[in-house]
């Protein structure tokens, strides 16, 4: 049995996450991704678009083009303020498209890649390689797939999906 490589690994990973969006995102609407829990937290819709700003950093470190446009990440990025109800905001069957979209460019920019482009530092002071960002990026998106799950709970769906 030969061990799989990097690649394979990177890729089986995004596979797996994209599926869990696929599956919580299942019959909601766009109202159903704008609801707020009782308390200072990230709705749906933007949770499942700060995933896909964080899978265009991968994109772009992999040298391939973002999905989402400058404006339409802004309001996603880290440390931005919880959207509002009110506010304009990406319908979710644009980000559910995008974060499909992302998955399909990672594959082949992940595919595209050699074992030494994956082994060039990343971050010289802590000296990350590429393979290493891209693991905690990861690790990111899984953190932010359990928000989904309860998101999906708040628009009452009440179901065991996973």
């Amino acid at each position: 049995m030969t061990a799989m490589s990097n690649q394979e690994k990177l890729i089986r990973y995004l596979e797996r996450q994209q599926s869990v969006i696929d599956k919580q995102s299942e019959g909601l609407s766009h109202a159903d991704s704008m609801l707020q829990l009782p308390f200072r937290s990230n709705r749906f819709n933007w949770v499942l678009g700060h995933i896909v700003v964080y899978r265009d950093k991968m994109l772009t470190l992999l040298q391939a083009s973002p999905v989402l446009e400058t404006d339409e990440s802004a309001i996603y990025q880290r440390g931005s303020e919880p959207l509002s109800a009110d506010e304009d905001n990406v319908e979710i069957e644009r980000l559910l498209k995008s974060s499909q979209e992302s998955l399909e460019r990672l594959i082949v920019a992940i595919q595209s890649v050699s074992d030494e482009f994956l082994g060039d530092i990343f971050n010289e002071l802590h000296g990350t390689t590429i393979l290493d960002r891209l693991e905690f990026l990861l690790w990111h998106e899984n953190y932010h797939l359990g928000q989904l799950e309860i998101l999906r709970q708040l628009a009452g769906k009440d179901d065991e999906i996973i």
